[in-house]
This record gives C-alpha cells, sequence and structure tokens, in this order.
C-alpha cells in the first residue's frame, strides 16, 4: 500500500509569514519527479502545529491537487482532542488525501485503553485509512505493539500501518508478531531505515528525502530489493546528512538545506522555530558537500 521513500514535506512560508503555495506546488512536483514514493503534508517537519484548521488542510489540498494520483499522499491529521481529531480526519478525506497519519493523544498521557478507544473512534466515524504515528519523544505517548496488535485485529481495513519513530528497532518484529506480515512498516527514524527494513519494514516517512529524494528513492528501492550491499553503500553516503536535519530543532537544518538545492525556495520559519545556528548550518554544509 505504501512503501519506499515517502518525504515528511517542509511548508514553504513567505517572508509574511503565509503559505507560499507556488513554491509548495513546485516543490511536490520536483519531489515526485525525483523519485519519492508517496508526499506528507503537514506533519512535524510541515510545521503543522502552526497553521490553523483552514490553512492546515489548503496545503493538504494542494499536495493532492499537485500530485494527480501519481503518488499517494498521506495527510497529517493527528490531535489530542478526538473530536478535533476526527474533525481533521475527515478534512483530510474531503481534501483527497489517501490516508490520515495520526499521533496518538499527546500531552493528556492517555492509558493504552485510551489509546486504543481514541483510534477506534477516528475509524468508526470515517473510513479514511489511517497510519499510526508512534513518536513518544514528541508525543510523551506510546502506542504499545499489544495495543497496535488490537487496533489492527480491530479495525483491519482502516489501521493500515504505522510511522515508527521509537527508535526501537525491536518494535518491527514485535509488531510483526502483533499486526501480522501484511500490516504496513515505515520508519521514522532516517538513520536507522537500514535496519529498519531489514528487519521487516517497507519504507521511510523521510526528512533527508526533502533534501535528497532521489539518493533516499535510490536507497528504498535497494531495500526492497534486497541488494544489502548496495543499500548499505547509499546508507552510509546519506548517513552524515541524517543527522544534520537534527542538528538544530527541526525543520530549521532541513529548510536551510532544502534552500541549497532549490535556490531561492522560502526559508522562512513560523515561532517557536528559528533558523538553525552557525553550527548546524555548518554540520549541513559539510553533509551535502560529503554526499554530492
Amino acid at each position: 500500500m505504501f512503501t519506499g521513500s515517502i518525504p515528511a514535506l517542509v511548508t514553504p512560508f513567505a517572508e509574511d509569514g503565509s503559505f507560499d503555495e507556488s513554491a509548495f506546488r513546485d516543490f511536490v512536483e520536483w519531489q515526485i519527479v525525483e523519485g519519492s514514493a508517496g508526499l506528507v503534508p503537514c506533519g512535524t517537519t510541515g510545521e503543522s502545529a502552526t497553521m490553523d484548521f483552514e490553512e492546515h488542510f489548503r496545503v493538504v489540498k494542494t499536495c493532492v491537487d499537485q500530485a494527480r494520483g501519481r503518488v499517494p499522499v498521506i495527510a497529517g491529521a493527528g490531535s489530542n482532542d478526538t473530536r478535533v481529531a476526527i474533525r481533521n480526519i475527515k478534512a483530510a478525506k474531503d481534501a483527497g488525501a489517501d490516508c490520515a497519519l495520526m499521533v496518538p493523544p499527546y500531552y493528556n498521557r492517555p492509558s493504552q485503553e485510551g489509546i486504543f478507544r481514541h483510534f477506534a473512534a477516528i475509524v468508526e466515524a470515517c473510513d479514511l485509512p489511517v497510519l499510526l504515528y508512534n513518536v513518544p519523544g514528541r508525543t510523551v505517548t506510546d502506542i504499545l505493539p499489544e495495543t497496535m496488535g488490537r487496533l489492527a485485529e480491530a479495525f483491519p481495513e482502516s489501521i493500515v500501518g504505522v510511522k515508527d519513530a521509537t527508535g526501537a528497532l525491536a518494535r518491527v518484529s514485535q509488531q510483526r508478531a502483533a499486526c501480522g506480515p501484511a500490516f504496513v512498516q515505515l520508519s521514522g527514524n532516517d538513520e536507522t531505515a537500514l535496519a529498519f527494513n531489514a528487519m521487516g519494514g517497507v519504507g521511510c516517512i523521510s526528512v533527508t528525502a526533502n533534501v535528497a529524494p532521489r539518493l533516499c528513492a535510490e536507497f528504498q528501492a535497494a531495500t526492497d530489493d534486497e541488494d544489502y550491499t548496495a543499500a548499505l553503500g547509499l546508507h552510509d553516503r546519506l548517513f552524515a546528512l541524517h543527522l544534520a536535519m537534527f542538528t538544530d530543532a527541526s525543520p530549521g537544518p532541513v529548510k536551510y538545506a532544502v534552500s541549497k538545492v532549490i535556490p531561492g525556495f522560502p526559508t522562512a520559519l513560523r515561532l517557536p522555530m528559528t533558523w538553525p545556528s552557525e553550527t548546524a548550518r555548518a554540520a549541513v554544509d559539510a553533509a551535502m558537500a560529503a554526499v554530492a
């Protein structure tokens, strides 16, 4: 269903803070031409936390419109309020997205039962497929493998997979056992995507693919072909860039990097995100030089 290199797209903002639709359309087109296998608008890297409802789903709709069905669009749509999450997934469906990327409730810190009921309410309210986004480092909520298995068993047509950003590679095997081999597992961490795929993953929702989409697509293709010699070579080539993307608060470094690849790309960030430090920019420059 969803495989390969799928960039978690940055959102270009003009200097006045407004969404730059023209730049975004060009960016989406470039990603598809370069081989990206899917697109994620309005995720964390897209600064969705700074968008209001109307702008959020304008960005999603623009992405869908530009993609024109050539690759699937997985729209960020999560919330820590179940009612808002239901509103969001309905809006994602109305915008034409193929799937919704949904975090478990953050800040509230619900129990595993609360997590299960949150997602149950979402999929019972809307038939758009859901890709779980498990990122405890941001949400302070962890969807345990047992809960993921329970969701996959209860809603096999709706809960289709996970973007796993736990960094715990054993989860790939645990989730295969709990959810079955058809359950889509995508890495949420570029730097561990090689091991993740070797253990049963089928792709990565990638930050680095914003900057090096063709190389990330080639890397994913190599793992799909089980050519781990080629995959390791590409992993080594990209590894410093993977790390450089997080040398300062994301998406500062990745927006800086994209501006180096696409001259004139809008680089504005919305507070509380700030421009990356000189040290971070130097790390990005060095990593990009090594990749070239």
